[in-house]
């Protein structure tokens, strides 16, 4: 199975957003997780009413959306990445390699709370990719 998203940042107003894109494509989110939520020790707790991660369904894709943390930089307008979810680890690891490749890794391949495996890599031109293994039940 192959899931091809898009995963867009914003600078402290993701909630804001979500509300307006759900507003306008009649759509209810599917998610919403702020930093402080998240299962995990550490980062700035500065974050914790910031969205680590929420989800709106739109046409038969999903749009993933977040609050930078406050130590990464923001630039609006550089804000929007690609997400791959895919049941193929290997097929993940390959494309990390490949999207490697004169680009330049933001987290390579590991295990989080949310994925067996997860990467993100900004590839030669400037796109940011979010990898992902998936089980074959999501849909």
């Amino acid at each position: 199975m192959h899931k091809f998203d898009v995963f867009i940042n914003f600078n402290g107003n993701c909630r804001e957003a979500v509300e307006f894109y759900a507003k306008v494509f009649k759509k209810e989110p599917g998610q919403i997780m702020t930093y402080g939520d998240a299962p995990y020790e550490g980062g700035n707790p500065a974050d914790k009413d910031r969205i680590l991660y929420a989800d709106l369904p739109i046409y038969g894709s999903n749009m993933m959306l977040s609050d930078s943390p406050s130590q990464m930089e923001f630039v609006r307008g550089n804000s929007i990445g690609m997400s791959i979810g895919d049941t193929d680890a290997d097929e993940l690891r390959r494309l990390f390699d490949e999207l490697s490749v004169g680009g330049e890794v933001q987290m390579p391949p590991q295990k989080t709370f949310w994925s067996e495996l997860y990467s993100m890599v900004t590839d030669k031109y400037g796109i940011l990719w979010h990898l992902s293994l998936i089980s074959e039940d999501v849909k």
